[in-house]
């Protein structure tokens, strides 16, 4: 009833596993990763604890094969139950059981895995990994392209309705919250690798936003950014910018960035261009204000942005 893949990139080492189906909510029970040690799905009257159980046996050093065997020969349903491993080596296990509902199966290339059940033929799978082989872009575009193959070819015979993509870092994480690189999901979605695409896209234009603005200092620290630093930022702003189109937040945070360097007359007439998009923006300029921010209220930045 889903179609994956499991993968590892040569070229960065991250790992990672995509997945969609035509059941809610796929990717907190069929996608599971852990930053440095491996990638499982696990689907097809799906047993959750693969996931879990999974990485912490290749954790420990056993490899996908061993991990993977030990599992199933301790679950009596092991017949219904498809799963993939992929470890931090990009060593490969999976599992199709004997009564896993066709088109089922899978294809290994490498150190990537296609798998899937109740698919609507058999050229789903290869599909989905000559797409992942062959496409441009980042390792998460590379999966997400895969899913898209394997939906054009023909995807779940029941049709759509979830997708999710999880991609960690290539080391072990120093701390538990550290370490995922994406955790995108579409629960409930008519297209949900459009809204997965969708994601992913304003995904990377936040990951700029959030580098420009919340990192320690760079709004809340006593030094305001100048030089080349306060450049990047707000070349980086631009760019997230252009993705997000109509909401004008990274235009409001170039001209804070702007006005707490001391470039005030550029700063209060791209805080008043987004405020004229979305007059509620006034009320947070207030309260920038209110804390030491910056040193213009709303009101002060509207006056001076007319002169």
């Amino acid at each position: 009833m889903t179609f994956s893949v499991v993968a590892r990139d040569e070229a960065t080492g991250q790992l990672g596993v995509a997945t969609a189906t035509h059941a809610y909510g796929v990717g907190p029970v069929a996608n599971h990763a852990r930053a440095g040690v491996g990638v499982v799905a696990t689907q097809s009257f799906v047993e959750v604890s693969y996931g879990p159980l999974g990485l912490d046996r290749m954790a420990a050093g056993i490899a996908p094969d061993r991990a993977l065997a030990a599992l199933l020969s301790a679950d009596a349903d092991r017949e219904i139950r498809q799963v993939a491993f992929v470890d931090a080596s990009g060593a490969v296990a999976e599992h199709t059981g004997a009564q896993c509902v066709p088109s089922c199966g899978s294809v290994v290339t490498g150190s990537s895995i296609t798998i899937g059940n109740m698919l609507d033929n058999d050229r789903v799978l290869p599909a989905m990994s000559e797409a992942y082989a062959t496409a441009e872009g980042d390792f998460a575009n590379r999966l997400l392209a895969a899913l898209e193959a394997g939906d054009k070819a023909g995807g779940d015979v029941r049709g759509r309705m979830s997708a999710s993509l999880r991609v960690v870092a290539a080391e072990p994480a120093l701390r538990p919250w550290e370490g995922t690189v994406y955790d995108l999901r579409a629960d409930f979605d008519s297209d949900p690798l459009g809204s997965l695409r969708t994601s992913l896209r304003i995904s990377n234009a936040y990951r700029v936003f959030f580098d420009a603005v919340f990192a320690p200092g760079i709004v809340t620290g006593p030094t305001p950014l100048d030089g080349d630093a306060l450049e990047n930022a707000l070349v980086g702003l631009a760019a997230t910018q252009r993705d997000l189109g109509e909401d004008r937040e990274p235009t409001l945070w170039q001209g804070v960035l702007l006005l707490r360097s001391g470039e005030t007359d550029r700063g209060c007439a791209l805080i008043a261009e987004a405020i004229a998009v979305r007059p509620r923006f006034a009320a947070f300029v207030d309260g920038l204000a209110r804390v030491g921010a910056i040193p213009l209220t709303a009101d002060q930045v509207l006056e001076r942005a007319k002169r």
